[in-house]
């Protein structure tokens, strides 16, 4: 189960609110007027007599994974845009190694759906939960880029082949 646990402890206190202490008037001669600084009731919420509360956060329909929470692969094929694309390019350091962002404004300018580049590029990398995440969005994997290569074709390797392939087979 995905929860949180976390306790509350609320100290019980003998000593009455009405004994505040009073402070004294402050004047500025700048203002013209009086101020009367003063002490404001804490407020109290929850059990007043000390006693202990526990509670459990549960995450997504029924608590169990960050899917059903809206979290994690919980996108459609249309929730991907240019700018994830983009992201993802940052994030895996592409930049670093092109130089640029050619490579990556090339996929853009051929009319490509923007999830279906990020399996291409998430295949070149060999990332998994990537590829598994963009999968179940609705990508496509034997879409081709201006090269005629496919996602299948960018993988790093056969281990990456299989994966696509079967988590596809496994989808249908």
């Amino acid at each position: 189960m995905a929860s949180i646990p976390c306790t509350f402890q609320i100290p019980l206190t003998s000593k009455p609110v009405n004994s505040l202490p009073s402070l004294p008037k402050l004047s500025s001669k700048f203002l013209g007027s009086q101020k009367t600084l003063s002490w404001s009731r804490p407020s109290r919420i929850g059990p007043s007599n000390g006693s202990r509360t526990q509670c459990w956060f549960k995450f997504g329909k029924n608590g169990v994974d960050a899917e059903g929470a809206g979290i994690y692969g919980s996108q459609g094929r249309d929730d991907f845009d240019r700018d994830d694309v983009e992201q993802y390019f940052n994030y895996m350091g592409m930049l670093a190694v092109e130089g640029s962002y050619d490579k990556m404004e090339a996929l853009l300018n051929q009319n490509i759906h923007p999830v279906d580049i990020l399996l291409m590029l998430a295949a070149s990398e060999g990332d998994k939960p990537k590829i598994e995440e963009l999968l179940r969005a609705g990508a496509k994997y034997d879409v081709k880029d201006a090269d005629g290569r496919t996602a299948l074709e960018r993988a790093v390797n056969e281990e990456i082949k299989d994966f696509i392939l079967g988590f596809s087979v496994q989808k249908a």
